[in-house]
């Protein structure tokens, strides 16, 4: 319903009673898919661009109880495409205003939002478990890649989507049965040689990822976040690199002061001074270059006076770029916000503190504000363009922006996707690309893979243990579960977790310590692997989960665990040859022996007769001489096969 509001038309959900939606969906759907979708419990997660839009669909269908679940508020930015949100939502949290914005299309369906991270330990896997399908709407890898892990550990089919620009993707996860999200590799976030980011940083970039992927980590995280950084050129400045390790280390120091009325200070003093002091005593760097200015703490809070009264206006201000006194404003409060969290979760853990860290989400604006404050002073440093708060975070977030058209086909079809999951006709799945430039057609499906065999998320065998935390040591996990339960007797075995080996045939020091002091909490993951050489098991991970109830005898209980069969890792095939080419292991080779080749699709046999019909043959002069010379048909195809890294913002 459409009616004018001061000459501005306002578009007015009307819903239709219950009766009469329930008799369309049921002719739409047929009676039992409708019943189907009316008993649905679904998590969606993600509340942006692809999310405004599946949610009213899964309201529209009638979909019995939908859980929302979105870190983010709304920005003015979202306005273009996620079109749940209006102007006076801005600053509020998306999953909330999405709840109410969509309740209205569909009054009797219950939906729950949660203005919380997924990665919150109130999400567990047995909350995940009790859904019937989660759909993911995400704009991150890493998001994607712990949903993806915990509806493997729960057992619950995932569909998963995402868009860039006009390209777009719909893929069906189901544990054993089609390929994860990990089952095909994704594009690695570009890495930077580490003295740039440390000692000569030249554009705005290597200012923000020094911030985020080195200075917060140093002061709140788990030391420095080495997937942003190329050591390849270390052994070229071996004295820099040194002297970096140095000032890693003091910086350390400095971390332990968190909290105290000094602390603002001294790290200020250390990063913006103190170390580009020494930098400047390397007269060899800046022959051809500017050198970068340290600035004094205490003349440039007197010239701050100013941004300082006018702070909320500043933090509110994201669009605009700071001036470096505003900057050193967000900076320090900032650092109050982070220092206060900090102390709070060490004094949640009874003051160890070893689990205490703090990493950067560009939806936390605690961490931004600190990371687009200390990205814009030292680019003051070094003479380079400051950033608004806004293209920072587009910068460090790794966004790319999506068109509000291409969210609504990929909305749709994830949830065509989602009847057949409901049917449960796997077999009918499809792994659909949104590509407007493709040769052939918009829209393009294939049937969806099998697991990889190779892939280090899905190939492994999984199972989940009940642990009374309290009192389990890491050897009543081991004998009483892996070695009896799972069934490994005499096999030589390691025990890991993210962190690292916890024990192993020749590291037994950690046996006899509970699982708790290991760092082991619910929601924790032990990979086990098999040691031997004949006979190998596949790695088998296991989802620790706290006893709901004391347990009596052994304090570790296994789910589901009875008479189950852990299968044996595949074995090497040897090398065939095809078109004169041999191929190991995946991996074409040249005289027979395995080279850095691009590694072999899988390949599809249902579209091998559309490849030869709608695709091309494409090569140029030399490819087709070398082609003839050989025998070999050189067929290059571009649209299919590979997995596409796509986000939504």
């Amino acid at each position: 319903m459409e009616h004018s509001n001061g000459g501005t038309a306002v578009i007015v959900p009307v819903a239709l009673p219950t009766s009469a939606r329930d008799g369309f969906n049921s002719q739409s759907f047929g009676r039992a898919l409708n019943a189907h979708v009316k008993q649905s419990r679904v998590l969606m997660v993600g509340a942006g661009g692809i999310g405004c839009e599946l949610l009213k669909n899964l309201v529209l269908a009638g979909f019995g109880e939908v859980h929302i679940v979105d870190l983010d508020t709304i920005d003015l930015s979202n306005l273009n495409r996620q079109f749940l949100f209006r102007h006076e939502h801005i600053k509020k949290p998306k999953a909330l205003v999405a709840k109410e914005a969509a309740q209205k299309f569909n009054p009797s369906v219950k939906i729950l939002a949660h203005h919380a991270n997924i990665k919150d330990p109130e999400f567990t896997i047995e909350w995940f478990s009790s859904f019937t399908i989660v759909f993911n709407a995400l704009d991150n890898l890493d998001a994607r890649r712990y949903v993806n892990k915990m509806c493997l550990a729960a057992d619950v089919p995932l569909i998963e989507s995402g868009t860039t620009g006009f390209n777009g993707q719909v893929q069906v996860v189901k544990k054993g049965v089609t390929a994860c999200y990990d089952c095909e590799p994704k594009e690695t976030p570009k890495s930077f040689p580490v003295c740039t980011i440390r000692s000569t940083p030249s554009q705005p970039i290597h200012c923000i990822v020094w911030g985020k992927s080195y200075l917060l980590n140093e002061i709140f995280g788990a030391s420095e976040d080495e997937s942003a950084f190329d050591h390849s050129a270390d052994g070229e400045n071996a004295n820099e690199i040194e002297e970096l390790k140095r000032e890693s280390a003091a910086l350390r120091k400095i971390r332990q002061s968190v909290g105290t009325e000094e602390f603002n200070q001294m790290l200020f003093d250390k990063v913006f001074n103190t170390d580009v002091v020494r930098l400047r005593s390397m007269e060899d760097m800046w022959k051809t270059r500017r050198p970068p200015e340290p600035l004094d703490y205490r003349a440039l809070m007197e010239k701050s006076t100013a941004a300082i009264s006018a702070k909320d206006t500043v933090l509110q201000d994201g669009q605009k770029v700071w001036s470096l006194e505003e900057n050193l404003v967000v900076f320090n409060d900032s650092l109050d916000r982070l220092s206060k969290r900090m102390l709070e979760m060490k004094a949640s853990q009874n003051g160890d503190g070893q689990d205490a860290i703090i990493t950067f989400d560009k939806d936390d604006e605690d961490t931004l504000d600190f990371v687009a404050a200390s990205a814009n002073i030292r680019s003051s440093l070094f003479g380079i363009e400051r950033k608004s708060k806004f293209d920072i975070k587009q910068m460090a977030g790794n966004i790319i922006p999506a068109i509000a058209t291409t969210n609504a086909i990929v909305a749709g079809l994830c949830v065509l996707e989602s009847f057949k999951v409901l049917r449960g006709e796997y077999d009918k799945t499809k792994a659909v690309f949104l590509s407007p430039s493709g040769l052939a057609r918009l829209l393009n499906p294939s049937r969806s893979l099998r697991p990889n065999p190779n892939c280090p998320v899905c190939s492994v065998f999984q199972v989940r243990v009940y642990v009374d935390l309290s009192r389990a040591t890491l050897s009543e996990f081991v004998e009483d579960f892996v070695k009896s339960e799972l069934g490994y007797g005499d096999k030589d075995i390691s025990v890991s977790n993210e962190v690292g080996i916890l024990c192993d045939p020749d590291e037994t020091d950690n046996l006899e310590k509970k699982l708790s002091d290991l760092g082991i909490k619910s929601d924790s993951f032990l990979t086990i692997t098999d040691e031997e050489d004949d006979d190998t098991y596949v790695n088998v991970v296991v989802a620790i989960q706290e006893a709901k109830e004391p347990l009596s005898g052994k304090p570790i209980k296994g789910v589901n665990t009875g008479g189950i069969k852990i299968p044996a890792k595949p074995k090497e095939e040897p090398a065939t040859k095809a078109n004169g080419i041999a191929v190991i292991n995946g991996k074409h080779a040249s005289n027979g022996k395995a080279s850095e080749a691009v590694p072999a699709k899988r390949a599809r046999p249902d579209d091998v007769e559309e490849l030869l019909t709608t695709k091309k043959v494409k090569t140029d002069s030399s490819a087709a001489a070398v082609a003839r010379s050989n025998d070999v048909v050189v067929i290059v195809d571009d649209s299919v096969g590979g997995a596409i890294v796509i986000d939504d913002d």
